[in-house]
């Protein structure tokens, strides 16, 4: 997917992060990853002749929560050290492809089997402090654009993910499925570029 937008003219960066326990802290470390480099991507995209007036954060599943989760920074409780901002996030636009965008539905319908649970080391009802400042359903809505890109036919993430989350304008794709959303040679890849360009519905 990263290929396939650079080379049609859009500067892309992909960072990394640290999965469920990879990190030395615990269940923090992937957060910790995400909030870092996306306060400093803008900036390192800029170096390279980025316009960084237009700046989207775009994420698959997993990624998508974190995008989500990472726009809804502003409205974490005082003295959470990912808060970052009080103001806007440094992106113009964030779109979330067939994203987690719900952590607690993501533990309940076990996803992934149980991939939220290992990632929070239990579930909503038996960490909810965490899940309280990590889940985006559960934070404040971003103050920018959210765009969420759902496939109808997601037997991985369902579309009532994307349904029930309370912010930001929703694409369904029929006929498409989860992986059809990062594949530039599927029927959806026109569609999914289109959005991500800031297209229109």
């Amino acid at each position: 997917m990263a290929s396939a937008l650079a080379a049609a003219g859009y500067m892309v960066a992909v960072p990394e992060y640290r999965r469920a326990g990879m990190a030395e802290e615990g269940w923090t470390g992937p957060f910790s990853d995400i909030a870092s480099a996306l306060d400093q991507v803008a900036a390192i995209a800029g170096q390279h002749g980025a316009d960084t007036s237009q700046v989207t954060w775009a994420g698959h599943s997993a990624g998508g929560h974190l995008v989500l989760w990472a726009a809804a920074r502003p409205g974490l409780p005082a003295g959470s050290p990912w808060r970052g901002s009080s103001g806007p996030a440094p992106a113009t636009h964030v779109v979330s492809l067939a994203g987690c965008s719900s952590l607690r539905l993501c533990a309940e319908w076990n996803l992934g089997a149980g991939a939220v649970r290992l990632l929070m080391g239990g579930g909503p009802d038996d960490v909810p402090e965490r899940y309280a400042v990590a889940d985006p359903s559960a934070l404040p809505a971003p103050a920018i654009p959210v765009t969420l890109i759902h496939g109808v036919d997601d037997d991985t993430v369902p579309l009532r993910m994307s349904q029930v989350y309370g912010a930001g304008r929703l694409v369904e794709l029929p006929g498409a499925g989860h992986f059809d959303l990062i594949d530039p040679l599927s029927p959806a890849w026109p569609r999914v570029v289109s959005v991500l360009a800031g297209d229109a519905p």
